[in-house]
């Protein structure tokens, strides 16, 4: 399998293109702020033809790009149904100073072919086999993405932490889940303490160690490392750690 990811030119959002092999169709994940001409290199070098557009979440620094690149290519964008109204209007998803620095700066238009998620379904796109699990707290239509591990064939933007391996057995695209270090803040509209904690209870946790994670911001990681380190992966466990998410941040 191929992966391959970028960091976007706005607030960093890291958005991955994932296929079966170079020469074939692909899904793109997350594509935000500034990623087209990016975007187009990378669909050209490995000579990948885009069939979806996956969206972790509804915020517009994930989604802001997601029309026109599935209007040039006649695809969908998958999203889950608690953020689809942010595709239609993503100041819903915004705090009030986020809303004031955009202040309709950025032109943003909705997709026109929307397909929605569903809580353990396995999309079958591009030959890949992709499982969502609904992972709300961020927002209240967060999703994970997970697919079989990949091996030494993969290739990507976005190098492995140390003790890190491609092998791994799965691959999780976490959006603003769970970060190195962190979590994604809950303190936006559709965000949620006890939501959160609860996601990463019953969603992350329950994970391999080996999981390769790939979030929506920052260096990879792995489960292991953020089972052993995370603190808010700590607390939630049971075991000491922050009592709430970050407020700032993503």
């Amino acid at each position: 399998m191929l992966v391959a990811g970028f960091p976007a030119d706005a607030f960093g959002t890291n958005c991955y293109v994932l296929a079966t092999a170079p020469g074939e169709q692909c899904v793109v994940v997350d594509p935000g702020i500034g990623v087209l001409d990016r975007l187009d290199d990378v669909l050209a070098e490995h000579r990948l033809r885009p069939a979806a557009v996956l969206l972790t979440h509804g915020h517009l620094d994930h989604t802001f790009s997601v029309a026109p690149v599935c209007g040039a290519r006649g695809i969908p964008a998958y999203v889950h149904p608690g953020d689809r109204e942010l595709l239609a209007d993503p100041a819903k998803g915004l705090s009030m100073d986020l809303a004031q620095l955009f202040g309709g700066r950025l032109l943003y238009t909705e997709p026109e072919d929307v397909a929605e998620l569903t809580d353990g379904a396995t999309l079958a796109l591009a030959g890949l086999e992709i499982t969502v699990d609904h992972a709300p707290g961020h927002t209240g239509g967060s999703v994970l993405f997970r697919l079989p591990g990949t091996g030494p064939a993969v290739r990507s933007g976005l190098p492995l932490p140390p003790g890190v391996d491609w092998a791994a057995e799965q691959i999780c695209l976490a959006g603003d889940v769970l970060f190195a270090g962190s979590i994604g803040r809950t303190d936006l509209p559709g965000g949620s303490p006890s939501t959160m904690v609860r996601s990463l209870r019953e969603k992350i946790l329950p994970l391999a160690d080996d999981t390769v994670v790939l979030p929506g911001h920052g260096p990879a990681t792995s489960i292991g490392r953020e089972r052993a380190s995370n603190p808010y992966l700590i607390e939630a466990a049971g075991l000491d750690g922050p009592a709430v998410a970050p407020s700032r941040g993503w």
